[in-house]
């Protein structure tokens, strides 16, 4: 299989690359059949969305030169060969984000962490919540409002005072962002069949972005959700790496 390496501009990263590069074979992302990505979990994000982008998607194999490095194996230059042929495989799909913005424009953006509503002012958002095509909530008043895949549950949504979602639950977190109105919703679990919708009210007076994983719209006035599993990505780990237990056990830490 012909593996293309790609690395963060860190200089832990960069210098693994080096020394990756001097122990094996290597090809460019255009013609290889998997990537190994050195760097952190933003990074890895970064080449997931890179492929996405481009149309091309491959099965990613990623080394952990970053901070917390939730979705990376272990940095090792030894026996890579031996850690491919016994890798595991996950499958993600992402979110599909439509937007419409005040002015009119038209955005359809992957995001596979989370999609996060976000008010751009002072004043609180006022956001109309729609669950395929049936209004749940006619007015919710908040700092905002997110909604994010088992991939994404343990980052921002988890902040949130969201649920930690296990990889294969076939589900996603409705997770609202310091929520004033109603009082006492902390949001819901779905099903990721569900389609949800977003309506700004009074977006004018009180505007609201809208940012799928690092990518960001500002002044959106509707925005619609669904899983896209026409871009399904696959990720490889170690088999002691076990990302299901670690994501299973983030909800006992203290």
């Amino acid at each position: 299989m012909k593996r293309a390496l790609l690395a963060s501009p860190t200089e832990a990263a960069q210098h693994a690359a080096l020394l990756l590069h001097a122990r094996y074979d290597w090809v460019e992302p255009a013609e290889a059949d998997m990537v190994i990505a050195l760097g952190g979990d933003g990074f890895l994000l970064q080449t997931l969305h890179m492929m996405l982008d481009a149309g091309r998607i491959m099965p990613v194999f990623g080394l952990n030169l970053g901070t917390v490095g939730f979705l990376m194996n272990e940095w090792r230059e030894d026996d890579l060969d031996a850690r491919m042929a016994r890798a595991k495989t996950f499958h993600i799909a992402p979110l599909r984000m439509e937007a419409e913005t005040v002015a009119g424009q038209r955005f359809s953006l992957p995001a596979i962490n989370e999609v996060s509503m976000l008010r751009e002012t002072r004043q609180t958002a006022k956001i109309e919540v729609s669950l395929n095509g049936r209004i749940v909530l006619p007015e919710l008043v908040c700092d905002g409002v997110l909604v994010a895949t088992p991939a994404g549950s343990t980052a921002y949504n988890f902040s949130a005072q969201g649920p930690i979602l296990p990889l294969g639950s076939a589900m996603l977190a409705l997770t609202p962002i310091s929520p004033f109105r109603p009082r006492r919703w902390r949001g819901a679990i779905l099903p990721e069949s569900a389609k949800v919708d977003f309506r700004v009210l009074n977006a004018a007076k009180r505007p609201v972005s809208v940012v799928a994983d690092q990518h960001e719209v500002r002044d959106v006035a509707r925005v619609s959700l669904s899983i896209d599993r026409s871009s399904a990505l696959t990720l490889l780990f170690d088999p002691e790496h076990a990302l299901d237990d670690r994501i299973t056990m983030e909800q006992f830490a203290v």
